[in-house]
């Protein structure tokens, strides 16, 4: 719903101010590098912060990487075909950097519960640091 909305009010805006498909692509995956960067730091920052927990780091990594395979079987699930512009359109590419940064987004925010904390009181911290 969220990405839908997202997508409805960026097509509006578009329309509006009368971008072409191209420069609307171009600006979706800008958004999606965006958002990726962003993950990209508080993935580092995590390895740092918890440099001296090494079966975190281990496992960590680990669901990193089947993250990242989730991400994308997600999208070849949404996207099957293999001529992805003859049977999606031009529109593709935008959609899939919108995808691709709606997810981005999420696991960046799963991924910030290490760095900030669980309140006191929660027993099932397990690797999570407890709030200051």
């Amino acid at each position: 719903m969220k990405y839908l909305l997202c997508l409805l009010t960026f097509i509006f805006c578009q329309i509006t101010f009368g971008q072409s498909q191209t420069e609307m692509n171009q600006e979706a995956f800008a958004h999606y590098k965006e958002k990726d960067a962003e993950l990209n730091l508080v993935y580092n920052k995590i390895l740092k912060e918890y440099s001296n927990e090494k079966d975190f780091i281990i496992n960590l990594k680990k669901a990193q990487n089947l993250w990242i395979q989730f991400r994308d079987a997600e999208l070849a699930m949404r996207f099957p075909k293999e001529d992805k512009l003859l049977h999606y359109g031009s529109v593709y590419p935008m959609c899939r950097s919108y995808i691709l940064a709606e997810m981005t987004e999420e696991r960046t925010n799963k991924l910030k519960v290490w760095l900030d904390g669980i309140e006191e009181g929660e027993v099932c911290l397990g690797s999570i640091k407890m709030k200051d």
